[in-house]
Formats: structure tokens, C-alpha cells, sequence
């Protein structure tokens, strides 16, 4: 198994209040988020981002990180997976025009909505059944993206991305007392394996997950 490492630590943190989101929210909320469709990434604010666009300040900061600490260079490949619009996707080409890159989503309405010079480069796909062939790629990325699949799905998933890349790096839900339990149980709209960061370590190693990771908390 890799490490715990904050390669996200330059993304940009909006004040969240999860208890507010927590009182708004209803279960339709959560069955209309989880089809990842039109509502989830340009509808209501309820269903999910409440309106997703292309913005340098997000993933600009962070992609540098990535070059550096994986050693990326114009003859890597790089595997986005959860790559929605392929917004980091065009980040990445932008510092590595070379970069040999593909992002897979599960959701049709984002990869037909892709910023225009990344969507020849995505696929709708699966996490637990990558279409990729054994070490295709250098690195593999998944932000925010697994732990919205249930448990069994998502140890598969692991595994795929364990099988398709060198190496890879993950962040998914977690927690760490009860107090960011509370914090994850308001906030929570679409994912369905949520555990304790000790938990999730267990899992890893259960799963054959090989890769490094890292923590998304409230």
C-alpha cells in the first residue's frame, strides 16, 4: 500500500456549514444527486454543485503538485477517473502539452458536456470495470469519486485502478472522531461507503489497493 499525503493541499477551500446543508437536504435530494445527470452538475444548488464550470482557480494550484511528487513529464500518461467536464484534465495539458491523458466518468451528461478540447479524450465508464489494459498508464487519479459507490463496487474499484496504472492517488470521504462523523453524516449528499481513516486503511490493504491517498472531511 502507498501513503497518506495531502497532494491536494492547494485546492481551494469554500466555507461549507453542513449542518445547514444537513436541515435543506431530503432523500429525493440524494435520488436525484446520485444519477450524477443534468441536476447534479448544472441544476439546483440541492442536487450538487448547483452549476459546474470551468475555473483555473481550482485545479491550477494543485496540478503542479502532481507533476512534481509522481515525476510526470510530456512521455506520461495520466488516468482521471471521475474526470466530470475533464476540467483538471485540461489543467494537466496545459503545464504538459505531451501528457498522453483520458478521463472515464460514469455519467453521459458530463462527458457530452466536456470543455470542448478534452472531450475526445473521455470515456462514459465504469471505476470497477476500467476498459484500460494492465499498467496503461503512469498515473491514476480518482477525487471525491469512489466512495460514491457501494462497498463491494468500490474494493473492485480499487483493484481496477490498482491493475490499469503504476501509480495512483485517491481521496474519498472519511473521518476521523465523532465529531467529523456528524460533520460527514450532514454534509453527505451521494456517498454511499464512508469510514473511519483507519477503516479506509484496512480496506485499502483488504482490497490490494496499492496507491497513495487522502481525506475529504467538511
Amino acid at each position: 500500500m502507498g501513503i497518506e499525503i495531502n497532494l491536494m493541499k492547494n485546492y481551494p477551500r469554500t466555507k461549507r456549514d453542513p449542518k445547514a446543508r444537513a436541515d435543506s437536504k431530503t432523500e429525493e435530494d440524494r435520488r436525484i444527486a446520485r444519477k450524477f445527470d443534468k441536476d447534479f452538475f448544472d441544476g439546483d444548488r440541492k442536487y450538487g454543485y448547483g452549476g459546474y464550470s470551468y475555473n483555473p482557480r481550482f485545479w491550477q494550484p494543485v496540478v503542479p503538485d502532481f507533476i512534481e511528487y509522481y515525476s510526470l513529464d510530456n512521455n506520461s500518461s495520466l488516468l482521471d477517473i471521475g474526470s466530470g467536464k475533464g476540467f483538471m484534465l485540461r489543467d494537466f495539458k496545459e503545464v504538459l502539452p505531451g501528457l498522453q491523458i483520458k478521463g472515464i466518468d460514469i455519467s453521459e451528461y458530463a462527458i457530452q458536456n466536456s470543455l470542448d478540447d478534452i472531450k475526445d479524450y473521455q470515456d462514459v465508464g465504469d471505476a470497477k470495470d476500467l476498459p484500460y489494459e494492465d499498467d496503461s498508464f503512469d498515473l491514476a487519479l480518482s477525487i471525491v469519486t469512489l466512495h460514491n459507490l457501494p462497498r463491494e463496487e468500490c474494493a473492485q474499484s480499487l483493484k481496477e485502478i490498482t491493475r490499469v496504472s503504476k501509480n495512483s492517488f485517491i481521496t474519498l470521504d472519511a473521518y476521523s472522531n465523532d465529531e467529523e462523523k456528524s460533520a460527514m453524516n450532514d454534509w453527505n449528499l451521494t456517498a454511499l461507503t464512508v469510514m473511519h481513516v483507519e477503516e479506509w486503511k484496512l480496506f485499502f490493504e483488504e482490497s490490494g489497493y496499492t496507491g497513495d491517498y487522502y481525506w475529504f472531511k467538511p
